[in-house]
């Protein structure tokens, strides 16, 4: 049986930054993964250069049922000391959008990185090799103070003193998904908060909808809400229509708040004040409706909402001259105000995380330990969810840094006879 300090299973953001970070602690570290292609949610990640962080990260860009529980690993490890580790390593990146930083170059160019640290760490990687059962050894003292694990895997068997699960979740199947990391958690007893797509499209009842797949692949800034009173939450982002609903950043950004059965709230006109335009136009022009809208709107979204207000009893379809104020501020109120229920969403396939996961309730915020001993969790495994826009690549690096902490911390403790001190 081949023994190591840390066994870390998932070969992703996280675990590749744990590994390396646990390594150059001077710990014997083992990564494994199922797949035999290395970190693809990385390679394919922003159009191919990996939006890798968020200079503006703050707790407040996660969703959490504790919403404190990221501070202390965001905290102690920030955007600043990620950036600095890929100016050591020669790697150019820019700011795109909202502190959103990209590689200049390539999402490669990360993974290159991560490799580069783990072979400073000389982290042992396993790739394609999968496990087939985790057991908790017998009780007996060993360099962690803790019994230890036996991973019996199709290398063979492993003994570790020490066990991290940065196995994602069920987003993106195709790229290796599994609810493996949910089964471990179940396994010892740990709490779960019902995982679910995130960052992910919308969709609508095929009929109500058809009227508007016409406007597919069009894309316009909007502001958009979900929820009431405390609850609600609001986005000012892009907006891509489907044929099948809604997609662009602002509907992936409230559909990890989005609710089954609730509507959402869309101002398909954020940058004007409609109401007050469209009587201007009234008082000085004898230009249809629809062509007024369209110096305030996309040509296409402006035809299809007149003809889809006639259609509803509107009168809409007429020079502007000759409408009443009535139907200018029910026309303005529908466009600022666009209430509509999503009937659910493109699901895994098509989310670029997974929402819920391991209860925080049963980790350390400081370590990622589990009230297991020996047993750590980092990653989207975790019920830590980010917005969009580089954060869930964040808190993958803050939380593999404090969990490599922690395990530093207390393993060499134990080896000197000490009690150990949370990283």
């Amino acid at each position: 049986m081949q023994e190591f300090d840390v066994v870390i299973v998932g070969a992703g953001a996280a675990g590749l930054f744990c590994a390396a970070a646990a390594g150059q602690a001077c710990l014997k570290v083992l990564l494994i993964d199922h797949s035999d292609k290395l970190a693809e949610k990385i390679r394919v990640s922003g159009g191919g250069r990996c939006n890798f962080t968020n200079r503006d990260t703050a707790p407040d860009n996660f969703l959490s049922e504790n919403p404190n529980f990221c501070r202390s690993a965001l905290s102690r490890y920030t955007p600043r000391h990620f950036t600095e580790l890929l100016q050591r390593h020669g790697v150019a990146f820019h700011e795109k959008h909202k502190g959103q930083l990209f590689c200049d170059r390539s999402a490669q160019d990360i993974i290159d990185v991560l490799l580069a640290e783990c072979a400073v760490g000389g982290v042992t990687r396993w790739q394609p090799c999968r496990i087939s059962g985790v057991q908790l050894l017998p009780a007996t003292p060993d360099a962690s103070g803790a019994a230890g694990y036996a991973i019996d895997t199709d290398r063979g068997m492993i003994h570790s003193h020490a066990l991290v699960i940065a196995t994602g979740g069920l987003s993106i199947p195709k790229i290796g998904a599994t609810d493996f990391g949910y089964r471990i958690a179940r396994q010892f007893g740990l709490r779960m908060v019902t995982p679910r797509p995130a960052l992910v499209p919308l969709t609508f009842d095929a009929e109500a909808w058809a009227p508007y797949t016409p406007l597919a692949g069009l894309s316009l800034p909007v502001r958009i809400e979900t929820g009431s009173r405390k609850a609600r939450i609001s986005f000012r982002e892009d907006l891509l229509f489907t044929h099948r609903g809604l997609s662009g950043p602002a509907v992936l950004q409230i559909s990890s708040y989005w609710q089954t059965g609730t509507p959402i709230r869309i101002n398909l006109a954020p940058d004007h004040e409609l109401l007050p335009a469209l009587l201007r136009a009234k008082a000085s022009s004898k230009k249809l409706i629809a062509n007024e809208l369209a110096t305030l709107l996309p040509a296409r979204l402006a035809d299809t909402w007149i003809e889809q207000g006639s259609s509803a009893g509107h009168s809409w379809q007429r020079p502007v001259n000759e409408a009443t104020d009535k139907a200018l501020a029910a026309l303005a109120e529908r466009l600022s105000n666009w209430e509509l229920t999503p009937t659910g969403t493109e699901g895994y396939q098509k989310a670029e995380v997974t929402a819920g996961g391991i209860d925080t309730r049963d980790l350390s915020s400081q370590t990622m330990e589990s009230k297991q001993n020996g047993l750590y969790f980092i990653g989207e495994v975790v019920d830590v969810t980010g917005w969009l826009g580089g954060y869930n690549f964040q808190w993958a690096w803050a939380s593999a840094q404090a969990c490599a902490r922690g395990l530093a911390s207390k393993l060499q403790a134990a080896r000197t006879g000490g009690a150990g001190i949370p990283g």
